[in-house]
């Protein structure tokens, strides 16, 4: 698929990407091998093939969302590096 600098230009200014010239010629490269790609994808027959909605067939594998009792306070305190009575203690990230 034929792609022009300027389209390339007008992707990186969308995604806040400042190219050099050098770049955008690099890329032009690249995207158009890319979207040539996508092309032959979309030329091979999926009829009676059941999309997928993870790419391994194994499916789901998280556990069922279940109420459970959770850990007393002082037991998820007791290897804190740093905590008062009741919470953990960390160093401050924002002014």
């Amino acid at each position: 698929m034929a792609l022009s600098e300027k389209e390339v230009r007008h992707v990186a200014m969308l995604s806040r990407l400042h190219l050099t010239d050098d770049e955008v010629k690099h890329y032009t490269g690249q995207l158009a091998k890319i979207l040539d790609h996508v092309e032959q994808l979309k030329k091979v027959d999926t009829t009676g093939i059941e999309p997928m909605i993870t790419a391994t067939a194994s499916g789901n594998v998280f556990r069922p969302d279940a109420p459970r009792p959770s850990l007393k306070r002082d037991d998820a305190l007791f290897s804190a590096p740093d905590h008062d009575d009741e919470y953990f203690r960390v160093p401050q990230v924002i002014e």
